[in-house]
């Protein structure tokens, strides 16, 4: 069941997307080679925690980390970890999900570590700009395929692998509500967006494949072919005539 935030509600979720915003305007000034994915994860905790917030991946059904570092061919759910360290030519995906005053934020972007090859520039810079476009086209009446068919279609025109086993979610009290949002689809299918929906569009986009598979952690997905994947998170609101950007930088 799709749950329809009142306007008490999403401004009170503001809150805690804002701080999930700041979380990763911290940590980017942090990501150079030398640096630790577990010193990445240090300092977020401290962060969202001295802001009276809690990370919401930590323990969630037993992720032990606060947040997610998904390095190079690691599509999503990458585990902290102090052996792990940065290297010139990394990226680096940095996921943070705040949860303040009972409603989650939650928001992800992809970092370079030194400077990154022309292939890995390219697709980082692809997938925050159609991760854009599909958020200008949100407005109430339009369906969660036309979400997905914006993406899958800009994407495997441009020769990248769209990701299907994980997607975009609906977000709120609950880290993950109705709807799903996947980044791929058929237009007109779906549920209709209404004003006060909240939900991601998180889109993942391989530099080859699509396919993945999870390693033994049972969390970490990595692309088949080991080729990098690159992804960028917003949480939206939708409004009377579009949406607002609620995980927005300022």
């Amino acid at each position: 069941m799709i749950t329809i935030k009142s306007e008490r509600e999403i401004e009170i979720m503001r809150k805690s997307c804002i701080l999930a915003a700041q979380t990763l305007d911290m940590i980017g000034t942090h990501i150079k080679p030398g640096v630790s994915t577990e010193e990445l994860n240090t300092l977020c905790h401290d962060f969202i925690v001295k802001h009276g917030a809690y990370p919401a991946p930590l323990n969630y059904k037993g992720f032990p980390k606060s947040i997610c570092t998904s390095v190079n061919e690691v599509v999503c759910h990458g585990i902290p970890n102090k052996k792990h360290i940065l290297k010139d030519g990394d990226i680096v995906n940095v996921d943070v999900t705040a949860l303040l005053d009972g409603f989650h934020g939650d928001t992800n972007r992809t970092y370079y570590v030194g400077t990154p090859s022309e292939e890995a520039r390219k697709l980082v810079e692809f997938t925050e700009k159609v991760l854009h476009e599909a958020i200008g086209i949100v407005k109430p009446g339009i369906r969660i395929g036309d979400i997905g068919h914006l993406i899958q279609t800009r994407a495997e025109a441009a020769g990248y692998g769209v990701v299907r086993e994980f997607t975009g979610h609906g977000i709120g009290r609950q880290f993950h509500e109705a709807p799903s949002v996947p980044h791929y689809g058929q237009p007109g299918k779906g549920p209709k967006l209404r004003k006060g929906m909240t939900f991601t569009i998180e889109p993942m986009i391989n530099l080859g494949r699509a396919d993945l598979h999870v390693l033994s952690d049972g969390w970490t997905a990595v692309t088949n072919d080991g080729k990098i994947s690159a992804q960028f998170e917003h949480t939206l609101a939708v409004t009377d005539s579009g949406c607002e950007i609620l995980t927005l930088s300022h």
